[in-house]
């Protein structure tokens, strides 16, 4: 005789001791670094190393670059993102591969591939700096660039995982009565994606405000031109500490803030392997 449901339940949520120490040691690893930088806020001048001038010219930059990269990520990402999920073709794979590489690529190496392509004698820069004068890196175009090379993967796995989640059926609803392409695209697939297009959307936004890496090898440092804020916190540490952590904090409610406001999205309740083990 099988016992009841709520017995079975009870079992379930029960925590192995064998587990319950390493799971410790985890979130102490997680949770420690995070207090030490609330501790050593200082908060009875926060206000003030907030309203500086060169934290709030690295916040404005970071905000509107951000932005900027994340509506480019979305102009080009989602149909990237709708061709891998609904088309096969050769090389497809390799493809997806290329495209998801900046998640695992360290940010150093991908700002020295940006340098080597739009740099002045790079690939493609090299053209534009004889044919029009224009040089990319070290200006605010550049910080855009490589704050959209690094995020833009976020936003194409979530879309295309939306996508490849669903089967198809309005899509080729939709064509059998006649619509075009990129008619079925704009009125069935986007709207099908949207909540994983808003998430990945924020995801990419998030990760393109904190980007270091390929930002400071590509566009370099320059106050009020190229310096997004954790650019200013790398260099704050060195004369100015409370700075540091200041903008610091800001960055970390950001990101708490995005973390939270995708839970359902990206971690749903009441579904999963967590729904089908409490009813089987």
């Amino acid at each position: 005789m099988s016992p009841p449901r709520g017995t079975r339940r009870i079992r379930a949520n029960r925590i192995p001791r064998p587990l319950l120490v390493p799971a410790v040691l985890g979130v102490a690893l997680l949770i420690l670094p995070l207090a030490g930088l609330l501790i050593r806020t200082p908060w009875s001048h926060l206000g003030a190393e907030l309203r500086s001038a060169a934290a709030v010219q690295a916040l404005w930059l970071s905000l509107w670059t951000a932005t900027c990269a994340t509506a480019i990520s979305v102009i080009i990402g989602v149909p990237l993102a709708w061709i891998l999920a609904r088309r096969e073709f050769a090389g497809r794979r390799l493809l997806r591969a290329l495209v998801i590489l900046p998640l695992v690529l360290p940010p150093v190496v991908g700002g020295v591939a940006l340098l080597l392509a739009f740099g002045r004698n790079g690939v493609l820069g090299h053209w534009l700096y004889n044919s029009f004068g224009f040089s990319l890196p070290f200006t605010p175009a550049a910080v855009i660039l490589a704050q959209t090379f690094v995020a833009m993967p976020f936003l194409i796995v979530a879309v295309e995982g939306a996508l490849r989640s669903s089967t198809g059926e309005l899509e080729s609803a939709a064509e059998t009565l006649g619509a075009q392409p990129w008619q079925v695209f704009l009125r069935v697939s986007l709207p099908l994606i949207a909540p994983s297009l808003a998430a990945g959307a924020v995801l990419c936004w998030a990760r393109a405000l904190g980007e270091f890496g390929a930002t400071i090898t590509f566009a370099g440092s320059f106050p009020g031109r190229t310096q997004t804020m954790p650019i200013a916190v790398y260099y704050a540490l060195e004369n100015d500490p409370a700075a540091a952590i200041a903008l610091s904090l800001v960055l970390l409610v950001v990101s708490l803030c995005v973390l939270v406001g995708l839970r359902d999205s990206w971690f749903p309740v009441g579904s999963g392997l967590q729904d089908r083990g409490v009813r089987t």
